[in-house]
Order: C-alpha cells, then sequence, then structure tokens
C-alpha cells in the first residue's frame, strides 16, 4: 500500500487529510426481510475490508450517538417520527393505515429494531456534520449513510430517515453554502425536494432517467422561487461508461464549485451506480466511481461522505473501502487480504473487478447537449449568492467521551499508526483498537465556532409540499441544531430481493 496513489499535487495538505469515520458494530445486524436487496450487511463487509488493509490505524475511527426523537423532528414530521418509533413487526396488522399513509410495507418493510437503524446511520450523518463543523477533520464517512429518497412525511425506496437532509442542515448553521452531491444511480429526489426553494443549498445528481425508479430528475427540474437554478439534475441512459460519465461529471462540478463556491460538500456514493449491480444498469468501474471522490476532495473543501444504494453486497464493499483509500491518499493493492469473508470475493479475490461489454446508450450528442443544457444553466447563477444577516442558530457544542481501554494514555493520538483502534470481533485483525466516541449536544447560544461567527446564519426551508402540485409551498423554519446524543442497540441479519 502507497501513500499518496490519490493524493493530490498541492504539497503536504494534498497528500494527507484527517479523516473522521463513523461505524457502529451492530449496524450489520439489521435486516430488511427475506429477499429484500437492502443488506446492512454489506457496511460489516466494508468494515472488515478496512481493517485488513489497515485503513483503521489512519483514520479517526468513531462509533455513532444514535439521534434523538427532537433531532429527526429538525426535518421529519413529528407524527412520522412516533410512527417509526412505535411500529414492529408483530404490531402492523393492526396499523394498516398508517403503514399506507408514510409508505411503508413494501419496498419499506417494517423490521426488527427498525426505529434503532434509523437513529444509527443518521447519528452518524450528523455526527459527521458536527466534526466539520467544528474543524476537527476535512473529511467525515459514515457508510451506513446516504438514504437520500426519504421523504418529510414518509418513506421511500428503502429509505426512513433523510440523514442527508439532517447533516445537510448541520452544516449550514456554519457555512453558508452547502453543496450535495449524489452519485447513486437513482435520483436523489428527497435531498432536492427539501431545498427545492433555497439558494444556500445546491443539489447535483447523476442518476439513470427514463422508466426507473423514482422518476424524477428531469434536466428541466431545476428549483423554484429563489432556488432556481440550484438544482441541477443530469440524466443518463443504461450502460454509461467511467469516460463517458467523467465527460460530464468532472465540467459540470467544476463549475458548480467555481460559480458556487461552497463552505462544505456533501457526497452521496451510492454503489449501484457501478457495472453489475443487481438493481443497477450502469457500466462504471470501482476506479470510475472513485474518480468522483478524488475530484471532489481535490478542492480542498470540508467533505462528508455518505453510502447510499448498492445491491451486489461484493463490490458495494470493494468500492467504498477503495473510496476510503481515495480520502485518506493511499492507493490499495488489487490483491485483497485474507479476512472473515474472504470467500464473497471469489474467484479473482481482488479488490477491483473489470465493467461488462454491455452496450453504452449515453452517445456522444447526447452527452454533449447534456454538458451544455447544464453549463448554460450554471451561467445564469449570480456567484457565490450571499446571506442576509440573521440571528444565528445556536450552535451545536461537541463534547466528546470516549470509551477506552485502560491501557490507553494517550487521549490525543487520534491519527497515524499508533493511534488506537479496536475492530470488532476480527480474528486476525491489524493492530489497534477501534475509538468509540459519543457526541453530546449541549444547546447553548454562544459561539463557540470562533472561526466561523459570522458565517452561520438562520435559513428559511421549504419543507411542506402543496398537495396539488409539485411547487413546495415556501415555509419560514429557523435551522435549529439537529442533535445527535447517547446509545441503544439494535437486531437481526441479512438477505434478498424487491425492485425499486
Amino acid at each position: 500500500m502507497e501513500s499518496g496513489g490519490n493524493s493530490l499535487p498541492s504539497g503536504s495538505d494534498g497528500v494527507k487529510r484527517k479523516v473522521s469515520y463513523f461505524y457502529d458494530p451492530e449496524v450489520g445486524n439489521y435486516y430488511y426481510g427475506q429477499g429484500h436487496p437492502m443488506k446492512p450487511h454489506r457496511i460489516r463487509m466494508t468494515h472488515a475490508l478496512l481493517a485488513h488493509y489497515g485503513l483503521l490505524q489512519h483514520m479517526q475511527v468513531l462509533k455513532p450517538a444514535p439521534a434523538k426523537d427532537r433531532d429527526l423532528c429538525k426535518f421529519h414530521a413529528d407524527d412520522y417520527v412516533d410512527f417509526l418509533r412505535g411500529i414492529t413487526p408483530e404490531a402492523q396488522q393492526d396499523q394498516l393505515r398508517q403503514l399506507k399513509r408514510f409508505n411503508v410495507g413494501e419496498d419499506c418493510p417494517v423490521f426488527d429494531g427498525l426505529y434503532s437503524f434509523c437513529q444509527t446511520y443518521a447519528g452518524g450523518s450528523v455526527g459527521g456534520a458536527v466534526k466539520l463543523n467544528h474543524g476537527v477533520c476535512d473529511i467525515a464517512i459514515n457508510w451506513a449513510g446516504g438514504l437520500h429518497h426519504a421523504k418529510k412525511c414518509e418513506a421511500s425506496g428503502f429509505c426512513y430517515v433523510n440523514d442527508i437532509v439532517l447533516a445537510i442542515l448541520e452544516l449550514l448553521k456554519v457555512h453558508e453554502r452547502v453543496l450535495y452531491v449524489d452519485i447513486d444511480i437513482h435520483h436523489g429526489d428527497g435531498v432536492e425536494e427539501a431545498f427545492y426553494a433555497t439558494d444556500r443549498v445546491m443539489t447535483v445528481s447523476f442518476h439513470k432517467f427514463g422508466d426507473y425508479f423514482p422518476g424524477t430528475g428531469d434536466i428541466r427540474d431545476i428549483g423554484y422561487g429563489k432556488g432556481k437554478y440550484y438544482s441541477l439534475n443530469v440524466p443518463l441512459d443504461d450502460g454509461i461508461d467511467d469516460e463517458s460519465y467523467m465527460s460530464l461529471f468532472k465540467p459540470i462540478m467544476g463549475k458548480v464549485m467555481e460559480v458556487f463556491r461552497p463552505g462544505a460538500v456533501v457526497l452521496q456514493c451510492g454503489a449501484d451506480s457501478l457495472s453489475g449491480d443487481r438493481l443497477g444498469c450502469f457500466n462504471l468501474s470501482i476506479k470510475g466511481h472513485a474518480e468522483c471522490v478524488k475530484y471532489m476532495r481535490s478542492f480542498n473543501v470540508p467533505l462528508l461522505m455518505l453510502g447510499g444504494g448498492g445491491y451486489t453486497i461484493r463490490n458495494v464493499a470493494r468500492c467504498w473501502c477503495y473510496e476510503t483509500g481515495v480520502a485518506l491518499g493511499m492507493e490499495l493493492e488489487n490483491k485483497m487480504p485474507q479476512h472473515e469473508y474472504y470467500e464473497y470475493f471469489g474467484p479473482d479475490y481482488t479488490l477491483h473487478v473489470a465493467p461488462s461489454n454491455m452496450e453504452n446508450k449515453n452517445f456522444r450528442d447526447l452527452l454533449d447537449d447534456i454538458r451544455s443544457k447544464l453549463l448554460d444553466n450554471l451561467s445564469k447563477l449570480q456567484h457565490a449568492p450571499s446571506v442576509p444577516f440573521q440571528e444565528r442558530p445556536p450552535d451545536t457544542e461537541l463534547h466528546q467521551v470516549v470509551l477506552r481501554d485502560e491501557d490507553q494514555d494517550d487521549k490525543d493520538e487520534r491519527w497515524g499508526p499508533d493511534s488506537d483502534t479496536e475492530l470488532d470481533d476480527y480474528s486476525n485483525p491489524v493492530p489497534g483498537r477501534v475509538k468509540r466516541e459519543y457526541i453530546e449536544v449541549d444547546r447553548n447560544d454562544s459561539g463557540s465556532y470562533n472561526k466561523h461567527l459570522d458565517r452561520g446564519r438562520d435559513f428559511d426551508m421549504p419543507f411542506k409540499e402543496n398537495a396539488s402540485s409539485k411547487v413546495p409551498v415556501v415555509v419560514p423554519m429557523a435551522v435549529d441544531e439537529p442533535s445527535i446524543k447517547e446509545e441503544q442497540d439494535i437486531s437481526k441479519d441479512v438477505s434478498d430481493q424487491r425492485l425499486r
């Protein structure tokens, strides 16, 4: 393993980043049900690869504190959160009306520990945002997050709670502008809808468009009111390969970064856009997918990396392991180290897989037309829109409580080969132990983010939707402090089916 394989050409800062990585050892135990394609087990497989490639030693490894009810209600409706908290597999037959109302039951089934699962993955994403806001790290990673379809009042597309929206709300307390980029094969509809009428969040989604879930994300969907031209949609067809994808991604995202100048970037790294995904139809290699991460990393802007879709789980683990290496500026060997899930990766036992020979239906003329339309939309934007000064929302204070072994006495050695890192229950682990950290919230109006004192602002959000129209109704809502708190537990294991 060589340091700097994916690093930047800008000196020492280009080679290394401080990375905070959120992982709960219980997350792989959640089970959507027999035949369901969403498998949280892929997060555990990813973690095993990170451990045996030796990457955990180079990151701050944290156990997320589960989000509380009030934290989820920063975006989601109170009655929806109450429903998620109370519903169980045994009780669902008595709540058929509520199940239908909140779109829970088929693609989004009720399973043991559902609410704890939501609290865990949301806690990791908001925790990552808090870390970035405090300048504790340059990049925060939560592979359990990225569930971009969840809406204010309903579940959708295997997603129950929209951890991305909650994390962006946290980032907006410190940063005037936040950029959201989505490379999942499905349109990032839940995040786009939440921020459709604001110029403080730009959403950019690269996705399959046509007769495909969720059916939204037309190139003509550009935002509304104040948010006009702050939603970008890149509709793609079957079989897109690395070269075609990059011919759009780099010029579009380069222009976005130039014009919008975000203070922080949230990158949803859904791996169902990889070649061979059981629900996908793109033809990206792992290196092609990771090139998006490498490119966004190159701007030296605080970066939150999240998971998302991905249903051929051995390839999901490969991809997110490799992209963690990209975040760290470390190139990983293709030959996979022995580990407890080694048999999943046969017969080649390599990190990379070759793309298929499927037809690329994204013809050059079509790609050129998409690129020119989107660049034209970007040319209509005011450069880096300013935010009128308002009363700042209270800061989320960061109090660290690290559970450590008694023999560990250096509290500050978080990064580097000598840091304390624990690998859950792995046999033959790379030396070290995982730091389990809980982020506690103190509601305090005195500005704790001193270096950002005059940047965070109050924020009006279009979170309610007009029943008779797709155009959101603008409802003033101050960005209160999404927060994360203590601990809880979980349940069950993994399996297969149901197309979105």
